[in-house]
């Protein structure tokens, strides 16, 4: 897939461009529903990407956060997932933790994923056989996550945004009492692949295909493990596009205790 990393780095950059273009104006704030805004930024990152996608790979599918979902990608084998911009509440706060998002399922499965946090020039990405890197600084290293299994010692990344009481009950459960906070769902993900989290709960349904695909590749190709709360590998390229039984992601050491932890809250 060298030719669909390549393309993917390069589109997630540009996103990014068009991104921090409005970043330093007023940028008009819409509602597509409550608690679930979206900017004039989101839009042309979206189209950007999608329209480049499409002339690249015309024969994959495409599901993107800004472009209507008409099910066609049901029937390919290889389906584009883009998030031009996960975090778009820190984006309109003027909080730098918002990211682009580009992912690829084959046949289901995340294969490649690229996230790219523009205000850091930060970019994360993996792509099958290769592992998990980040590109920051003019430098790139691999990522690996950290071996740590005693719970007490680990860091939980948690919202800025959203607040959810089953994943402090949980913590309590384990032991675990040290937080990082972070907007984007993929910047937390890339905390577990950087070593600076541990593990991640988002027990709501409300996370979609495209807002996990890009960071499951690349926690995955970091060595961690990311479910559902009952231990399911998340599906991509399905007609419910939510991903309705919450997210764990985890380095993997403790994952099936905090899957217990999680189940013994919902009894």
């Amino acid at each position: 897939m060298d030719k669909e990393l390549e393309v993917a780095l390069s589109l997630a950059r540009e996103a990014g461009r068009i991104l921090l273009g409005f970043y330093r104006t007023d940028d008009v704030v819409h509602w597509k529903g409550a608690s679930d805004p979206v900017t004039a930024a989101d839009r042309a990152a979206n189209d950007f990407i999608v329209s480049e996608l499409k002339r690249q790979f015309p024969q994959d599918g495409i599901l993107a956060e800004e472009s209507p979902d008409d099910l066609s990608r049901l029937s390919c084998r290889r389906v584009w997932m883009i998030d031009p911009m996960d975090g778009t509440k820190q984006f309109i706060e003027h909080v730098d933790e918002f990211s682009v998002m580009i992912g690829l399922a084959v046949e289901g499965e995340p294969q490649l994923g690229v996230v790219f946090h523009p205000t850091a020039d930060k970019l994360y990405y993996s792509a099958p056989g290769s592992g998990a890197f980040l590109e920051e600084k003019w430098t790139t290293r691999r990522l690996r996550v950290l071996t740590e299994s005693e719970l007490s010692n680990m860091t939980i990344a948690v919202s800025r945004s959203h607040h959810y009481a089953m994943a402090d009950r949980a913590c309590e459960l384990l032991g675990v009492t040290s937080r990082v906070r972070s907007g984007s769902v993929g910047l937390k993900f890339g905390l577990i692949a950087e070593g600076l989290a541990h593990l991640y709960i988002h027990p709501s349904g409300q996370t979609n295909q495209w807002d996990t695909c890009a960071p499951d590749a690349i926690l995955r190709g970091a060595g961690g493990v990311v479910t559902d709360l009952v231990g399911e590998s998340l599906h991509y390229n399905v007609a419910e596009i939510h991903n309705l039984n919450g997210i764990v992601a985890s380095n993997g050491t403790r994952h099936v205790e905090i899957l217990k932890a999680i189940a013994s809250l919902k009894k």
